[in-house]
């Protein structure tokens, strides 16, 4: 048959506008990285064949928004296991009991808006956690030394189950206290019994270490160490208690003769109540430090008396801590040495002479380092007639004094649950909405990556997922949702990875989502948004 040559040139044409075709089509596929261009076009050829894009998407890729600040304000709970006041309510209860205790208070402090625990796992010299330093506490099992059955770590489980709940975990420790009255017998396994070169009993039955001595101050400083280079715990915590109280030895002074000749000896020139400050002030410098050389991004706090000297500010009567406790936490907070200060005001607003305002506010002169200064409220027993509202009023308070970093600690989880209208005040007042810690600029971390933004639209929901490169320095996420032009904003934990978002909210039109990490120290990373079409 013959062809005529028009018909050949026709088609030759044809066979490689179709092979044309399928190379294109097969490159497509096969590509490991196709950008969204190369993924849905061709790239011009002379085949008379062109493929065109068959999908279509309503989500724009990343692009720049206006977001709104996070809210931010420390919202924390004293949990005290000395004596049993909080936690384990009593020390003969099984694993499970204690661990449902935990669970109930946890799980409340995460209803109601708090985002940190102070948690004594060292109450006197003893443990609430896995130690070779240490015996295990009398308050976990009644029998100093005696680990629980089945075998658990408290404080493990403790730091655990507050991150799940996107809490941070303090861990508070009484530095100088080596036995409770209430702390049972003093056993061979008692620490005042191991050291006893450095322990001095007092006259209501407490023990305590000599603060002077060095080889107190190197014990201690090794039990701190030890947990920070243990426990993935947020901060270590101590109280207000240094040298005892003048009631604990019933007005006689500390009977630390031995420690102080040996002080004199040496050619000490300081005055009895200087040379105890100075011990005392030379530890707190080098826990800090030896908290930040072990874990930089594990904070220390410090909650002294909430009054520094009578006087100071004017017309401020009461105890001195200085005197008595030979504790100079001015100075403290003037070098410094503390991540967060917590003074105790726990007096009333209308105190005559201790008023809350008066004292935040010279705390706040004296916070040269701007550090975090978030005081410690007395929740269980402020002697007011409505304690619900005087607590509400002075997180207010504190909030127009210290504007730029907020907070407050609860004493204790007890004052949030005894009185019933506690908590509904706080959750329909200040604590409405969730709030993250206020940043730590002064610590130095690295900066978290972007995290990845997924989006698809299932009609009437986007469903939104997200992840990032280095999770495991992510300890939350913000969630962030435009509808009509207005950003709402959520506070996730970490473990919360993927969200079905409406497409409309009473009325509303969803406009964009965006995501963002948040690491231990609050620090938030860039974000990633999309467009919603």
């Amino acid at each position: 048959m013959k062809i005529s040559k028009i018909k050949i040139i026709f088609l030759l044409g044809f066979f490689a506008s179709v092979s044309s075709s399928c190379s294109v089509q097969k490159n497509v596929s096969t590509s490991k990285n196709p950008t969204k261009e190369n993924r849905y076009k061709t790239k011009p050829t002379d085949s008379t064949i062109a493929v065109k894009p068959q999908i279509i998407t309503p989500i724009e890729e990343n692009f720049k928004v206006n977001l709104p600040a996070i809210n931010r304000e420390f919202r924390g709970a004293w949990i005290a296991s000395v004596a049993n006041i909080n936690w384990p309510s009593r020390n003969n209860l099984s694993v499970d009991q204690q661990k449902a205790e935990a669970i109930s208070m946890l799980n409340m402090l995460q209803e109601n808006n708090f985002n940190a625990v102070i948690f004594q796992a060292r109450p006197s010299a003893d443990a609430l956690y896995t130690s070779e330093l240490e015996p295990w506490s009398y308050f976990l099992t009644g029998k100093t030394g005696e680990p629980p059955y089945p075998n658990y770590d408290p404080l493990q489980f403790w730091i655990e189950e507050s991150h799940k709940r996107g809490m941070e975990l303090h861990v508070w420790l009484n530095p100088y206290r080596a036995h409770h009255s209430n702390g049972g017998s003093v056993s061979s396994q008692s620490m005042v019994n191991k050291l006893s070169d450095i322990t001095i009993r007092l006259k209501n039955g407490m023990y305590w270490f000599d603060p002077a001595n060095p080889k107190t101050q190197g014990h201690v400083s090794n039990v701190v160490k030890d947990l920070v280079k243990r426990y993935d715990l947020d901060a270590i915590h101590f109280d207000d208690y240094f040298y005892p109280y003048a009631t604990y030895n019933r007005g006689a002074d500390f009977p630390d003769n031995s420690s102080w000749n040996a002080y004199l000896n040496s050619g000490g020139t300081l005055s009895r109540a200087d040379w105890r400050r100075d011990s005392v002030n030379k530890f707190v410098e080098r826990i800090y430090k030896e908290i930040h050389a072990e874990k930089n991004h594990v904070r220390f706090g410090i909650s002294p008396f909430g009054i520094w000297k009578p006087g100071f500010p004017e017309g401020i009567v009461g105890s001195s801590q200085y005197d008595e406790l030979y504790a100079d936490a001015k100075l403290w907070l003037n070098k410094g040495w503390v991540d967060y200060f917590s003074p105790q005001l726990y007096w009333p607003i209308e105190s005559k002479g201790q008023p809350f305002a008066n004292l935040l506010n010279w705390w706040k002169s004296e916070n040269t380092m701007n550090r975090h200064l978030w005081p410690g409220l007395n929740t269980v027993e402020i002697k007011v007639a409505d304690r619900p509202t005087e607590i509400k009023n002075q997180i207010e308070l504190t909030r127009q004094i210290l504007p730029q970093s907020t907070g407050e600690i609860h004493w204790s989880i007890a004052g949030l649950t005894r009185n019933q209208n506690m908590l509904p005040t706080l959750k329909n007042g200040p604590y409405k909405e969730k709030a993250l810690t206020p940043k730590s600029p002064w610590i130095k971390a690295l900066p978290l990556e972007k995290p990845t933004l997924f989006t698809n639209d299932n009609g009437s929901f986007i469903q939104t997922s997200w992840s990032s490169k280095n999770i495991g320095s992510v300890f939350q996420w913000v969630l962030f949702k435009q509808y009509n032009g207005v950003w709402e904003t959520e506070i996730l934990t970490l473990d919360n990875l993927s969200k079905e978002i409406p497409k409309s909210k009473d009325g509303k039109i969803l406009n964009a989502i965006a995501i963002k990490a948040i690491d231990r120290l609050g620090n938030e990373s860039d974000y990633m948004a999309k467009k919603v079409k």
